[in-house]
C-alpha cells in the first residue's frame, strides 16, 4: 500500500513537475495585479510566479523575512484596474501607483493593509468612492488621492487616522462637506481643490 502511494506521488510530480515551485501568497497577489493590467513597456517582464518569492523581481521591495514592503510602479505606463489580491500584502508599507492610467474603483481590501505608511495612487483615471475602510489604516502617513475621478463624499472613518501627515483629493469631482476633525483641520484648502466639495463648503459656512 504505501508503494502504491509513493509510485503515485511520483507520477504526480513527473506530469505536474512545477507543483513545489508556486509563489508565496504575496506573489500570488501581485502576479493577480499583474494580470489585470497592461505593460507596454515591459516593466513587469521579472515577475515570475514560479519563483518561491517576489523578492528578487523589479519593482518590489522585501524586508529580512522575505515580506513585500514596498511596491514601485509609478510612472511606469500600466494601464487596468486594481483587484482584491492587493488587501492579502499584510506587510506592505508603501503603495506607489500614482502617474498610470489605472481605471476603475479603488478596492475596498486596501483598507486590510495595516502597516501601509504611504498610498499613492495620484494622476490616475481612478473612479468611484474613497473607501471606508481606510480609516482602519492606523499607520498611514501619506494619502494622496488627487487628480483621478473620485466621486462621493470624503469619508469621516478618515478622521480616524491620527499618524495622517499629507492628504491630498484634489482635482476628483468629490462632493459634501470637508472633516475638521482630527489632523484634518490642519490640511490646506488647495488638497480639498473640488468644483463640488468647494462650492457645498462654501454655502454652509
Amino acid at each position: 500500500m504505501a508503494s502504491f502511494i509513493s509510485l503515485s506521488l511520483l507520477l504526480l510530480f513527473l506530469n505536474y513537475p512545477f507543483l513545489s515551485l508556486s509563489t508565496n501568497p504575496e506573489g500570488n497577489a501581485l502576479h493577480a495585479l499583474r494580470s489585470r493590467i497592461s505593460d507596454p513597456n515591459n516593466v513587469l517582464q521579472s515577475w515570475d510566479p514560479t519563483l518561491v518569492n517576489p523578492c528578487t523581481w523589479f519593482h518590489v521591495t522585501c524586508d529580512s523575512n522575505n515580506h513585500v514592503i514596498r511596491l514601485d510602479l509609478g510612472n511606469s505606463n500600466v494601464s487596468g484596474t486594481l483587484g482584491p489580491e492587493l488587501g492579502q500584502l499584510q506587510h506592505l508599507q508603501y503603495l506607489e501607483l500614482y502617474r498610470n492610467e489605472l481605471t476603475g474603483k479603488i478596492p475596498k481590501e486596501l483598507g486590510n493593509l495595516k502597516s501601509l505608511i504611504s498610498m499613492d495612487l495620484y494622476d490616475n483615471k481612478l473612479e468611484g468612492k474613497i473607501p471606508k475602510s481606510f480609516g482602519k489604516l492606523k499607520s498611514l502617513k501619506f494619502l494622496r488621492l488627487n487628480n483621478n475621478k473620485l466621486t462621493g463624499s470624503i469619508p469621516r472613518e478618515l478622521t480616524r487616522l491620527t499618524n495622517l501627515k499629507i492628504f491630498d483629493v484634489s482635482n476628483n469631482d468629490l462632493c459634501g462637506t470637508i472633516p475638521v476633525e482630527g489632523n484634518f483641520e490642519s490640511f490646506p484648502m488647495e488638497r480639498y481643490n473640488n468644483r463640488f466639495l468647494l462650492l457645498f463648503h462654501i454655502l454652509n459656512n
